[in-house]
């Protein structure tokens, strides 16, 4: 029997979507369930890819089904599980095999497991792969962390089954052990922000000029054919126009303000302030995911205090420029924190990550696609944005351009007592990168005072204590 070229374990949602990707491609694939018989109903189920599907009823099996050196993709749930599929695929896998997670793993795990693995004879591979079930099926963003050979086993599956943009695959190598979960993770902060970001402004829209759902969705329509397009922002347009067919209201209107999350965001939030380095539009939106939680304080409260939200008396049309630039503004601060960690934690772990590269595989089949990212790759590629995405000649002109925007619309909002949390973390990041001179001149003196901490002076170099003679 022909050789498979790769396996899967774990025939769930976004395995069996992989894996049909996977066969749709040209390659065949043994896969693996620890229900057994869901492996032979997923051939079953394949209709005309049934051919290139082997579908193993072991471990074993699954082994012997694949071309040496053999890649194994595992598909469960993060965390202990995925250790013990590790340890169960080393008694039946051979040197040069390798284990690829693509999972949503924490990046510290990733690179535990692939020093556990040094010296056995297999490698690990540890992927991000982005885009949902669709993506999964028609062609996802994957970033792949991992030694260079190993990549070169799988590339020809991997770009074969990735999104293209212009026909360029989004996938790619991004650096070894935990880089690609690391970006996968930064990928998914920057998502929750855009998301965040996206519920305010239509809040403002809803709560402020009392536009309805059928209202607002053209105007989210309509942004998306502009700067402001990306995937996110047609997917909201569909949203806000569907209706339930349970009850014939939008399908807005009838689901419960409570936002789950799956770990990532807080992830990113977590690395970013163990980097030092500042990511508050991202850290606002996971903490406004939180709070959404707390539905039953929130009711307690708006009894206490009474509801927020008052009405905006702006013009409409006036309105809306402004919310679309401050959208733009916001987005454009958000991708800059993101790509700051990352290229923190590339000095940080001597990942060497390819920031155009990622900005690149990022442009089809992620969440958080959008025009945009087109421009950042060139900034990214130029140079021009090696401290800051902020610093890059095209963004400084939009940024101009848009953030005034963006303080009349955090302002409108604090007027109206309506939370735009991601919006004014975005608005103050902007304004205290910009600030030459800032306020921690005094946090130092404070810090002096009840610590003998020291300072710096600006006229005198070294360390220096000031005149108040000691602690408290």
């Amino acid at each position: 029997m022909e050789k498979a070229e790769i396996g899967l374990i774990g025939l769930g949602t976004m395995g069996s979507n992989l894996a049909l990707n996977i066969a749709e491609k040209g390659h065949r694939i043994a896969v693996f369930n620890r229900t057994v018989s869901r492996a032979d109903a997923f051939k079953a189920e394949a209709g005309a890819l049934a051919d290139r599907i082997v579908p193993c009823h072991s471990l074993a099996e699954l082994a012997e089904a694949i071309r040496p050196p053999r890649p194994v993709i595992i598909m469960v749930v993060a965390g202990k599980p995925v250790d013990e599929q590790i340890a169960a695929l080393r008694d039946v896998l051979s040197a040069d095999d390798i284990v690829i997670d693509a999972g949503n793993a924490n990046f510290h795990d990733t690179v535990r497991r692939f020093k556990e693995l040094e010296g056995s004879g297999l490698t690990f591979i540890g992927m991000g792969v982005s885009g949902g079930e669709e993506g999964a099926r028609h062609g996802p963003s994957i970033m792949v962390g991992g030694t260079e050979e190993s990549w070169r086993r799988v590339e020809g599956v991997l770009t074969a089954i990735s999104a293209k943009f212009k026909g360029e695959p989004c996938a790619a190598w991004l650096g070894p052990d935990g880089a690609g979960h690391f970006v996968k993770t930064i990928h998914n902060g920057i998502e929750y922000a855009d998301m965040q970001m996206i519920a305010e402004i239509y809040g403002m829209l809803r709560d402020g000029l009392g536009m309805g759902p059928k209202q607002i969705a053209p105007v989210f329509a309509g942004w998306n054919e502009g700067r402001l397009a990306s995937y996110l922002i047609e997917i909201t347009a569909k949203v806000l126009a569907a209706d339930d067919p349970q009850t014939g209201r939008p399908v807005v209107d009838i689901i419960l303000d409570r936002a789950g999350q799956k770990g990532t965001g807080k992830w990113s939030v977590i690395e970013a302030q163990q980097l030092g380095i500042p990511a508050t539009a991202i850290e606002a939106a996971v903490a406004a995911r939180v709070l959404s939680s707390m539905k039953d304080e929130r009711l307690a409260a708006e009894k206490v205090y009474g509801a927020g939200g008052g009405r905006i008396s702006e013009p409409r049309e006036a309105l809306l420029k402004d919310l679309e630039l401050a959208l733009l503004a916001g987005k454009i601060a958000a991708y800059a924190q993101g790509f700051a960690v990352m290229a923190g934690a590339s000095k940080e772990f001597s990942w060497n990550l390819p920031l155009p590269t990622i900005a690149r595989i990022w442009r089809a089949g992620c969440i958080i696609r959008s025009q945009m990212l087109d421009q950042m790759a060139e900034a990214f590629g130029k140079g021009g944005a090696a401290a800051n995405l902020l610093m890059a000649p095209a963004f400084v002109e939009m940024m101009k351009a848009a953030h005034p925007s963006l303080r009349r619309i955090v302002a409108l909002a604090a007027e109206a007592g309506l939370p735009v949390p991601a919006l004014s973390s975005a608005l103050a990041y902007f304004d205290a990168y910009r600030q030459g001179r800032g306020t921690s001149n005094l946090i130092q003196a404070q810090r002096d005072f009840f610590g003998a901490h020291g300072f710096e002076r600006i006229d005198a170099p070294g360390a220096h204590h000031g005149p108040w003679g000691g602690g408290q």
